[in-house]
C-alpha cells in the first residue's frame, strides 16, 4: 500500500511539474510577444517624432481677395509635423491607414483596421502576432477616411504606460484645460480635433447604441456624456458641438471597472491637406 501511495505521489508530482512548466512557457511566450510588440511601436514612434519646425496655418490676404479664415487659422494652431513614410508603414503592416498623435501623452501610434475581422487588432500586434499590447484600431464598421459622424478608436490601458494608458492623464482638470487637441494624420490630410470631453462611460458599443447616421445622435451622445457623472470627468460644457459635425472617440479600459470605459471625445475643428507640409 505504501509503495502504491508513493507511486501515485510520484505520478502526481510529474503531472504537476509538467503543468507548471507548460504554464510558465505560456507566460514567457506572452511576455516575449509583448516585449517585441512594444519594441516595434517604440521604433516606429522614434522615427516620427515631431520635428522642431512646425507648420503654422496662416490667413492669407491679397489686394483682390481675403480668404475666409478657417478655425485652425483663427486659433493660430501649429500642427506638429511628423515624418511619416506611408510606404514604409505599409510594408510594416498593410492595415495601417492613419496615425494618431496627442502632445504631452504617449499616444503616438499607427491606426489599423482589419478588412474582415472587426476586433482583430484587439489582441494582434503589428507583426500579426497574437497577444498584448495589441494595436490602436478602428472596427471595420467605421470608414477609414474619418468621414463618419463618430470614429471610435480602441486601445488597451497598459500598465507600462503604452497604448491608450495616458488618456487617463485627462482625468486631471489642469491637464485637460491645457491640452486641447488630437491630431490624426492620413496620407492625404491632417485632421485636428478639439477635445470636448474626457469621462467615464459605460462599456456600451457606441456605434450600435447611437445611430450616428442621424444628426440628432450627436446631441444625444453629448447629453449622455454630461450625465455620466464621475469625480474625474472633464467636459467643456460651453463648447458648441454641431449636430452635423464629426467626432473622434478614443476608448480604453478603466482598472477595476470592467463594465466601464474611459473616453476622450473630440470634435473636428478643421483639416489641412498633407501637401501643406512639403
Amino acid at each position: 500500500m505504501e509503495k502504491q501511495k508513493k507511486k501515485v505521489y510520484q505520478i502526481l508530482m510529474v503531472v504537476f511539474s509538467v503543468g507548471f512548466l507548460f504554464c510558465m512557457g505560456l507566460v514567457i511566450r506572452d511576455y516575449l510577444v509583448k516585449k517585441e510588440a512594444q519594441k516595434q511601436y517604440e521604433e516606429l514612434a522614434q522615427n516620427v517624432l515631431p520635428v522642431e519646425s512646425e507648420t503654422e496655418i496662416e490667413v492669407v490676404e491679397t489686394e483682390t481677395e481675403t480668404k475666409i479664415p478657417d478655425p485652425l487659422a483663427e486659433r493660430g494652431i501649429d500642427i506638429p509635423k511628423l515624418d511619416l513614410d506611408w510606404n514604409a508603414l505599409a510594408e510594416e503592416n498593410e492595415d495601417i491607414y492613419a496615425w494618431i498623435y496627442i502632445p504631452e501623452t504617449k499616444v503616438n501610434y499607427p491606426v489599423l483596421q482589419h478588412e474582415t475581422e472587426t476586433d482583430y487588432y484587439l489582441d494582434h500586434n503589428l507583426d500579426h502576432s497574437k497577444g498584448l499590447p495589441g494595436s490602436i484600431y478602428t472596427q471595420n464598421i467605421n470608414a477609414k477616411d474619418f468621414s463618419d459622424r463618430n470614429t471610435i478608436l480602441y486601445g488597451h490601458n497598459m500598465k507600462d504606460g503604452s497604448m491608450f494608458k495616458t488618456l487617463h492623464y485627462f482625468e486631471d482638470g489642469e491637464f485637460f484645460a491645457e491640452n486641447r487637441y488630437i491630431y490624426v494624420y492620413t496620407p492625404e490630410k491632417v485632421l485636428v480635433y478639439e477635445i470636448y470631453a474626457a469621462c467615464e462611460f459605460t462599456n456600451a458599443h457606441l456605434l450600435y447604441k447611437y445611430d450616428f447616421t442621424k444628426a440628432e445622435a450627436i446631441a444625444s451622445f453629448m447629453e449622455d456624456l454630461k450625465e455620466a457623472r464621475a469625480m474625474n470627468n472633464q467636459i467643456q460644457e460651453e463648447m458648441e458641438v454641431p449636430e452635423d459635425g464629426r467626432l473622434i472617440t478614443l476608448s480604453t479600459c478603466i482598472g477595476g471597472k470592467p463594465n466601464n470605459r474611459w473616453l476622450v471625445v473630440g470634435t473636428l475643428l478643421g483639416e489641412t491637406n498633407i501637401k501643406d507640409f512639403d
